[in-house]
């Protein structure tokens, strides 16, 4: 199950980093703030996109 995890994880990093060259790493409702030194970058839209979809795809495999 672990190396299966972090199979997981690695097509989520490599999906991810296709779509931020696409321009889709900044959505609708993510915040950022930035200071001098210091940037803060909340990706609250992807969360809840993110949220929702595994909902779905839960729902369709998991279904008894």
């Amino acid at each position: 199950m672990l190396i299966g995890g972090a199979v997981v994880l690695l097509v989520l990093g490599g999906l991810f980093l296709l779509l931020g060259r696409f321009g889709m790493d900044r959505l609708p409702g993510d915040l950022v703030f930035r200071r001098e030194n210091m940037t803060v970058y909340l990706p609250i839209g992807l969360m809840i996109l993110i949220s929702i979809v595994g909902t779905i795809l839960l729902n369709i495999f998991l279904r008894r």
